[in-house]
């Protein structure tokens, strides 16, 4: 199979672990590599796809805002368009993770520890209310910014315990 081939196949497993569909990433893949926005006909045809799966992939694409429409002059197709930069893609994925699966579990689990008073269900709130808070923090920060904070060194400030844009208070010698 030719790496061109293959490429839509690869995005789509990757796009699973995120949670996006295997056509929608299949087709994210498509438009994302291609040198002209395609239109649903192109993907159809490129990827062999059903008409009704590639609608389906784009509405998807769309709502995790992965996608936009373009237009050309005097074309009534809609034509697609991805973010050029990985980073951007990688920060857009974890927004929709965050709203998609984070805050709602987050919701479920405030109405528990409120139902039982269970210490644990506390704790684990704790934690995925931690979790969601850094996931939003990332998702606030530019693609150069959170590119810059996943390259650091672990070892790094930049890349230590602390939520993305604070510092750590030093202490003052007495």
């Amino acid at each position: 199979m030719a790496a061109t081939q293959a490429f839509p196949e690869i995005v789509a497993e990757l796009g699973a672990l995120c949670g996006i569909s295997r056509p929608a990433g299949q087709c994210f893949a498509a438009i994302w590599r291609a040198a002209q926005p395609p239109c649903a006909d192109d993907l159809t045809q490129t990827l062999g796809l059903s008409r009704s799966n590639v609608s389906t992939a784009l509405k998807e694409l769309r709502e995790w805002g992965l996608i936009a429409r373009a237009r050309a002059p005097a074309d009534r197709k809609d034509y697609f368009t991805a973010p050029p930069d990985p980073w951007e893609i990688v920060r857009l994925l974890i927004g929709g993770r965050q709203r998609r699966v984070v805050a709602p579990l987050l919701d479920r689990l405030v109405a528990a520890e409120a139902a039982s008073g269970d210490a644990r269900i506390a704790a684990l709130h704790e934690t995925l209310a931690t979790l969601s808070a850094r996931m939003e923090a990332l998702v606030a920060l530019d693609a150069a910014k959170l590119a810059a904070l996943f390259e650091a060194d672990p070892g790094d400030e930049a890349a230590s315990g602390q939520a993305p844009g604070k510092k750590k208070k030093k202490k003052k010698k007495g």
